[in-house]
């Protein structure tokens, strides 16, 4: 049931990506709309997900995400009854906070549960669950379109999580454990307003910034948001002997920030390069919903045969298996430039195979064993704050990289459907995603490099 609901977050994320083009036709988005079909949903739990992390040490993780099981639920069945642009992006945004109190319980409880060979198998097997979310994604997302189920268009893909949302429900008070820090006190709610004050002045100006031309609100709120961040640690550090939101000592592992970083740059390149990739797709590339959601299979099946074989690796490389998938991943991926460059739009499904094959190969030799060697290290009573700081880790990237979709993608598309337009726009984002691809590699040398050495 745990991993249940780490599958609904990421079955949500991909879901709405081979749908995004019927979406903007159907509800007349525009090209800031369409950003915010997904930083709405990633805002909200980039914002979240430390409180919700300490909200499961305090009082119960089984419990929070129960509940946010129950806000994410209700918030799907308001997306597919969502008649406008504005309804659907606040429906979104109410999934995002749902997620904030799902998601930092599935990876708390995870670490507080398992130990040793079991822990790395359990979270061997997280990973493998994130590439299954990303191959069900996508198949949904362009099945469901396609078929227009009783007229509904792409409605089906919210709806969805209905049934899955109550299955939750119903097996997690039963077969998930309950747990709590042994020092528990009240929320640092002071912490908690700072910290989405900060994330929210960042995140914004960065979103609506190229839309609007880039004026002086967006430089301001900017800035606004480096101060606010700088009076959340301030408050941080004044707080640790008191129930601090965060725990700051845990950043003097370099292994959990070294960690956490190379979340932050896993989460910019995904979504700088799944938003674009499925735009490029569809428009530069002319393939249907259903094709281009073939093609998100194909890089989720390597996904989950790299997912797989770091489950089955149980720890035993250390730094060097993820190290390793992110190198197959960049290569797989200047391939795949090279290729988009020279075939223009003659590039089919079948000639692109082997390249986006060993990019979700790569990419899931990743996620299991950053998740586990970066907590690894981190005390019981912390489990919950940690992990939802490096979920928050993932989901700000993710939003970040949405972000940045506006001046690398968008700049040269300005929503054009054009096909070449949509073509050169994704070549210039490939560049982008190789740079990310190789920070990603360098902060692995933070993790460990033994197997038998958890903390060096």
């Amino acid at each position: 049931m745990l991993l249940t609901a780490e599958l609904m977050d990421i079955l949500d994320q991909s879901v709405v990506l081979t749908a995004l083009p019927a979406i903007q036709e159907s509800t007349g988005a525009g090209p800031a709309a369409v950003q915010w079909l997904t930083t709405g949903y990633s805002l909200p739990v980039a914002v979240g997900l430390i409180t919700g992390g300490r909200l499961g040490d305090l009082y119960g993780r089984r419990r929070i995400l129960l509940i946010g099981t129950v806000v994410f639920t209700t918030a799907s069945l308001l997306c597919g009854l969502a008649t406008d642009p504005g309804v659907l992006i606040g429906a979104r945004m109410l999934q995002g906070a749902g997620v904030a109190l799902m998601i930092p319980q599935v990876l708390a409880t995870l670490h507080v549960t398992f130990e040793g060979e079991n822990r790395s198998k359990a979270f061997g097997l997280y990973g493998a669950v994130l590439s299954l979310a990303n191959v069900l994604g996508p198949v949904l997302g362009g099945l469901l379109t396609e078929a227009d189920l009783f007229g509904l268009s792409w409605r089906p893909i919210f709806l969805v999580n209905v049934p899955v949302g109550l299955a939750v429900l119903v097996l997690g008070r039963r077969f998930v454990p309950e747990s709590t820090a042994r020092k528990a006190d009240r929320l640092d709610l002071t912490g908690m307003l700072l910290s989405a004050l900060a994330i929210v002045l960042i995140l914004f100006p960065l979103t609506e910034g190229h839309s609007h031309r880039w004026p002086l609100w967006c430089f301001a709120m900017l800035a606004a948001g480096l101060l606010a961040l700088g009076v959340f640690l301030r408050h941080q550090l004044r707080k640790q002997d008191n129930a601090p939101l965060v725990p700051l000592p845990l950043f003097r592992s370099g292994q959990f920030s070294g960690g956490t970083a190379a979340q932050l740059m896993h989460g910019l390149l995904c979504g700088l390069f799944f938003m674009t990739w499925t735009l490029y797709l569809q428009r530069g590339l002319g393939m249907s919903p259903f094709h281009a959601a073939l093609a998100f299979v194909l890089l989720s099946l390597g996904e989950l045969a790299g997912a797989t074989i770091a489950a089955r690796s149980a720890g035993r490389f250390a730094r060097r298996l993820p190290q390793t998938g992110t190198l197959i991943a960049l290569a797989a991926m200047a391939a795949y430039g090279l290729q988009a460059h020279a075939g223009r739009q003659d590039l089919t499904l079948a000639a692109m195979t082997a390249p986006v094959v060993l990019i979700g190969f790569g990419l899931g030799m990743v996620s299991g064993p950053l998740a586990d060697m970066s907590l690894a290290a981190v005390p019981h009573q912390d489990a919950g704050a940690a992990s939802g700081l490096f979920n928050t880790a993932m989901h700000l990237g993710i939003a970040l990289g949405t972000a940045l979709t506006a001046p690398v993608f968008f700049t040269t598309t300005d929503g054009s459907p054009d096909a070449g337009l949509n073509r050169a726009a994704f070549i210039d984002v490939l560049w982008w995603v190789g740079g990310l691809l190789a920070l990603l590699w360098a902060l692995m040398f933070c993790l460990p490099r033994h197997a038998n050495n958890r903390t060096d």
